[in-house]
């Protein structure tokens, strides 16, 4: 059973195997005046385990939130029904009016249905899927960060990809916590600066 790191005041990480992605996946927790949330979580650790809130940045990330019985779940409208196919149950929906928890915000990217959050009080993006960081598959490198595969997107390029990205360019980025790959803990805006005007 894998242990929460603390990353920040009130932020913790920890990782779980994926037996689909067949790789170590990582999953937040953030401790805020709204309860416990966690984001894209997978096998949480025990203390952990009875969270308030849960948020997905995606609908693949689903993955252990039908077993913790947080009385709120949130996610993307576009992806209410394809979690609900595989299993888990939406019960907020983002918009431009949803009052998350903690004073936490999403924002849309070109990827259909996925959202990155911004965590203020740890000055740190949650990102799902549209950003990899080193070691995560496909083709694993030792970059702190890069764009996911432009397939992966869809009906979206990596121009839609990086103008979705840009407003994140405004907010006072430290840390850059990744689903897949290792997280960049300092230097992040420069890191998404460069990604996303490069």
């Amino acid at each position: 059973m894998a242990s929460a790191e603390q990353i920040a005041p009130g932020l913790r990480r920890w990782t779980a195997w994926h037996a689909e992605w067949k790789q170590e996946v990582g999953s937040l927790a953030v401790q805020t005046p709204d309860g416990l949330v966690l984001i894209d979580p997978l096998d949480p650790p025990p203390e952990l385990r009875r969270p308030d809130h849960v948020l997905l940045t995606v609908f693949w990330h689903g993955r252990s939130t039908p077993d913790l019985g947080a009385k709120h779940v949130w996610a993307h409208p576009r992806g209410v029904r394809r979690l609900k196919n595989r299993g888990t149950v939406v019960t907020d929906q983002l918009g431009p009016d949803a009052d998350l928890p903690g004073g936490i915000n999403a924002f849309e990217t070109a990827r259909e249905s996925e959202v990155v959050y911004w965590l203020p009080d740890q000055r740190a993006i949650a990102v799902g899927d549209v950003l990899l960081g080193a070691g995560a598959k496909p083709k694993a490198t030792s970059e702190p960060l890069r764009l996911c595969p432009e397939r992966w997107l869809g009906d979206a390029n990596y121009k839609k990809l990086r103008k979705s990205l840009a407003p994140l360019l405004e907010l006072p980025v430290q840390r850059i916590l990744l689903s897949h790959g290792d997280p960049v803990l300092t230097g992040g805006k420069e890191a998404l600066t460069a990604l996303v005007e490069g």
